[in-house]
């Protein structure tokens, strides 16, 4: 089993660095929020400690008010909002058995205009 453990992981990174060969590598795939709070603190003078606790408290907001059931609209960017998905009955694909889903939360996204046009 190790042996064929072996070759998957190499297979795995494979793809990923044949994407970056396409002109990928001026941009990472994923930025993260420490990435985005850097490049805020650049382009506004600011410490990188400040910009990381900003984008830190922002994402904090967005949770608390999706939490208590807001819509949130960001022009030109979009808006986020929770919508519930009552239960259902659904399959295992395994064994075609009927299963119970329970209801759930989702948070939905749907992009705004000027985001869509820019990519």
């Amino acid at each position: 089993m190790a042996k064929a453990a072996a070759p998957t992981k190499p297979a795995a990174k494979a793809p990923a660095a044949k994407g970056t060969e396409k002109g990928a590598a001026s941009a990472p795939a994923v930025v993260s929020l420490k990435q985005l709070a850097a490049s805020l603190a650049d382009s506004h003078e600011m410490p990188k400690k400040q910009a990381e606790a900003l984008v830190g408290e922002f994402v904090n907001s967005l949770a608390d008010h999706l939490k208590a059931g807001a819509k949130i609209r960001i022009t030109g960017l979009g808006i986020l909002e929770v919508k519930s998905r009552p239960a259902r009955m659904g399959r295992n694909p395994a064994t075609g058995e009927q299963i119970q889903i329970a209801a759930s939360k989702k948070i939905a996204f749907r992009p705004a205009k000027e985001l869509k046009e820019a990519v």
